[in-house]
Parts: C-alpha cells; structure tokens; sequence
C-alpha cells in the first residue's frame, strides 16, 4: 500500500453523567484510552482507517499524528459531532489532500461507503460505543437525567423516533423488556408500569423522576443515580445501537488487510457480548465433530489480553471512562 493513502471521494465514561453546566458546552469529548488504542494501531500497515463513531475526532486526530501512513474514513450520525471533526481535522486534511474523509451516516453502512469510495481493504478501524460527553452536557440533545431538556435522545437528530415517542406510546410490557434488555434494570416492571400510568412526558427530568419514584428507597441509595439503566435503555432503543452492531463489525473486520487490526470500546454488557461474539467467530476454525483439526490457522487473531480496561489514573482524571472495556482482533492470514 502507498506510504500516501489517498481516499477517493464518495458519497458510559460514556455511561456516568458529570454534574450540570452552567454553560452551552463545546462539541469537546476526552478520548478514553487513547494511549492504548494508539499503541496498539502503530504497527499497522499504511492504507485507511475507518473511525466508525467520530465524535469530536479526538481518537481519529491522535492515530493519524502518529501514523503518517494512513488516511482516514470517519463516520458518525451525528451532524454536531462532523461539523466539529471537521474543523478539528481541517489542517491535516488541507496538508495532504485525500488523507481525510468524512461521512454522515450509521456506521451499518459501512460496506456501502467502502464500495462507493473504492477501498478494498481496511489497515484499522475503530469503534467508540455509547454516547459522548457532549451529547450528555447538551441539554438540548435530551440524553441527560440531570439536565432538563426535551425528552429526545437522537444520535441522529432527524431520525423519526424520539425517546418522547417510545415512552408516551409503548406498551407496558414492552416498555419494559426495552429496559430490562438494554439496561440490565432489575426494576424494570415497577419502572415501565410507573411511566404508563404517569405519562405523557415531555422532559427528561420528568422521565427521571417518575423512574425514582418507582424505585425502593433502599435501592435509591447505591449504585449510581437511579434513572441511569432507563436513561441507558432508552437511548440504545432510540438509536437501534445493538441491531446496527454486528453487522457493521462483521463489514468491518471483513475488509481488514493482513496486519491490520480492529478495535472496539465498549460500555455496555449487551454490546460487549456481541462484539466477543463477532471476534470469537472470526478467530475460531469451525471443524465438525469426528473430523480432525486442519493445520491452517484461523484468519483472524483476538488481541491479548482479550479484555483492557483504562488505567486507575485515566479513570481519576476522567470518571466517564470507568465502565470501558476495549477489544482488538488482527487479521493474521489471507483467506483460504
């Protein structure tokens, strides 16, 4: 691959909630593992790599500064969070023209944006789950427990479905499976039957203190603000996160070179089991009972050790990063 890599044109750290602004935020979101994840991309060979959720690009900008072989392909659904990658990125897209391109759409259309752009073959790609800080500190963006703004919740803000319209429309079953499914909420029935007879709702803090209501006092006291897992359920409902997951991983881990590695920062049990799910298949030779084992070697290796978690300091100085857990797969070999 060329030494230039040039893109053709085309087409909860996250989880924890950091106390109320007084201030309208900047698009500014400290990249969890940074350290790591550039270690761990610096030895990949030149060509293209994809940042499948962008945000601000502060992962994008500190691997491309310190690999100057690769271009990159940066992807986020979010219109704040490209607008502010771009102005980030600008200078090392003016300084190499072609080196950067960026993207509005899920990263479940991956292998369309590949296709359209002309890239064969991936050198890396990353994966940061979850929602980012800024999206949090906006009041406006509806994700928030403890800042009251509309009861929104959109990664993409002109995607049909709002948090408002799940919880002022679902069913109380339902409504509860959402939250027990894509938040773990043990107090999922109380919770959903809560909502149902207390609704419509209108604001986030109204949703938030419905769901504390609903809780045992006891309950209340440990573990964090008693709203989070709902909040949490909510938003990966909204936003089809666990649906658009493995079949983005299963394009992206597809198109990786020999030598290139995939990365992915997870923040969530639910994401977490699909993402070891995509690895281990990829890593894994398939063999019948009663036949032997082929010499050959699987394609892919998982990356050791198969589960990194941030640093005691990295989560002191940023407590966002707390529930994160990063996994990598290599592609070791060429198809058979």
């Amino acid at each position: 691959m060329s030494d230039d890599p040039r893109i053709p044109s085309a087409p909860e750290a996250h989880q924890a909630e950091a106390p109320p602004s007084t201030e309208e935020p900047a698009f500014e979101h400290t990249p969890v593992m940074a350290t790591e994840i550039v270690a761990l991309l610096s030895e990949v060979p030149s060509g293209v790599f994809v940042d499948a959720t962008l945000g601000g690009a502060g992962h994008a900008l500190a691997i491309l500064d310190a690999h100057d072989g690769l271009g990159l392909l940066g992807i986020d659904r979010d219109g704040d969070a490209l607008a502010a990658a771009t102005e980030r990125l600008s200078a090392l897209a003016s300084a190499r023209p072609g080196r950067v391109q960026l993207e509005r759409a899920r990263f479940d259309q991956l292998s369309d944006l590949l296709r359209a752009s002309g890239i064969e073959h991936l050198s890396g790609f990353l994966f940061d789950l979850g929602v980012s800080s800024p999206q949090l500190d906006r009041a406006e963006r509806g994700f928030s427990f403890r800042h009251d703004g509309p009861l929104d919740m959109r990664m993409d803000s002109d995607a049909p479905l709002s948090a408002a319209d799940v919880v002022n429309t679902t069913d109380e079953r339902e409504l509860a499976s959402i939250l027990r499914r894509n938040g773990d909420e043990r107090f999922a029935s109380r919770i959903a039957r809560s909502i149902v007879a207390q609704r419509p709702f209108s604001s986030t803090t109204e949703l938030a203190e419905a769901v504390v209501s609903s809780i045992p006092a006891a309950a209340r006291r440990k573990g964090g603000h008693p709203a989070k897992r709902t909040f949490q359920a909510l938003r990966i409902h909204v936003n089809d996160e666990l649906t658009v997951l493995r079949p983005a991983l299963e394009a992206a881990v597809g198109a990786l070179a020999v030598g290139g590695r995939g990365l992915v920062l997870t923040y969530h049990s639910g994401e977490d089991r699909i993402v070891k799910d995509v690895f281990r298949g990829r890593s894994t030779v398939d063999v019948p009972p009663g036949i032997p084992v082929p010499a050959t070697e699987p394609e892919f290796t998982m990356l050791r050790p198969l589960s990194r978690r941030p640093s005691d300091d990295e989560i002191a100085r940023n407590r966002r990063a707390a529930s994160a857990r990063l996994r990598g797969i290599e592609r070791s070999a060429v198809a058979a």
